[in-house]
């Protein structure tokens, strides 16, 4: 019993030297660095997990709440290298017609404004045009209608008495003419002079009633051009100040662009009525006058009948005598 307790003791002392002299065979290494402290979640946010499982893949972490919100971003696909960051509050953002005007240069503000001014006077123009057309067709219609009543120059002029417009004019002319040459040998002469004064007031009457639509005309051919030169006037300012922001970002060049076409816009909205308004003016004028040459012939018809009864009457006398 007693050899049994001493072996047992042996076997234990063999065990228990055994580490020590393996560690004393192996050669000294450097000492390892301290490894970092891990830091471990907080305590709500351990999840537990039942033996087996497999562990949950770790979660990417949180951007910091307290980072600044102004900080630049990245920069999108297709922008180079070192382009600078755009500070949106220099951008515009009233891109209206009213904006855009504020926002132009002085020079487009002034071919701006020129063209409102065209506008302006186009429709003024057209305006004061028409009523003053429809005025003198109402008053020539009236006056055929009295020529195309009268069997004289004398009934005429009493349908027409107190009476303004051409057709009275034109009546009053024959009439004069008449007077003037009541001493004259052939009637032939009296009609040809009095043709001619007749030519002369319908003339007269067409050039009064086409006063303003030169304008009209004017504005139609120049005003896009002047609206081209404001928007090429513009689009320099803007490559100028894309060269001095030493950038080409969409963004800050579309603004000056814009307020550059506006007076492109601006002058076609200026050209078109004028162009529209004048044709309109000229087809009326043309009809116009073409009621003139009616009342005018209608005048000589009355004074031909007038100077063959004048001729009768004579031959007439003189036959009696």
């Amino acid at each position: 019993m007693r050899g049994l307790t001493a072996l047992v003791a042996a076997i234990a002392l063999t065990v228990a030297l055994a580490p020590a002299a393996a560690l004393a065979q192996q050669p000294q290494q450097q000492p390892a660095a301290p490894a970092a402290p891990q830091t471990l979640p907080p305590a709500d946010e351990v999840q537990a997990v039942d033996p087996g499982q497999p562990m949950p893949a770790p979660q990417p972490a949180a951007p910091d709440a307290a980072a600044p919100a102004t900080e630049a971003a990245a920069p999108g696909p297709g922008v180079p290298p070192g382009t600078p960051a755009v500070n949106p509050s220099t951008i515009p953002h009233d891109l209206s017609p009213v904006g855009m005007f504020l926002a132009a240069d002085w020079v487009v503000k002034g071919v701006m404004i020129g063209l409102a001014f065209a506008s302006v006077v186009t429709w003024t123009v057209w305006l004061a045009k028409s009523l003053e057309v429809f005025a003198a067709g109402r008053r020539v219609k009236s006056g055929l209608k009295a020529l195309a009543n009268a069997r004289s120059l004398e009934d005429a002029r009493r349908a027409l008495d107190n009476r303004r417009g051409s057709v009275a004019s034109f009546v009053a002319a024959a009439d004069a003419e008449l007077a003037h040459s009541a001493d004259a040998l052939t009637p032939d002469g009296v009609k040809e002079r009095v043709a001619s004064h007749l030519s002369r007031l319908e003339a007269q009457a067409g050039r009064r009633l086409a006063i303003g639509t030169g304008v009209l005309a004017t504005i139609g051919s120049t005003a896009p051009f002047v609206g081209l030169f404001g928007t090429v006037w513009g689009i320099m300012n803007s490559f100028i100040g894309i060269s001095n922001a030493q950038t080409t970002n969409l963004a800050v060049v579309a603004p000056g662009i814009a307020e550059a076409l506006l007076a492109t816009a601006i002058g076609l909205v200026a050209a078109i009525p004028a162009v529209m308004i004048y044709n309109v003016f000229a087809r009326a004028i043309s009809a116009h006058r073409a009621l003139l040459a009616d009342a005018s012939a209608a005048v000589m018809r009355l004074l031909s009948r007038d100077l063959d009864r004048a001729a009768i009457h004579s031959r007439l006398r003189a036959a009696a005598e």
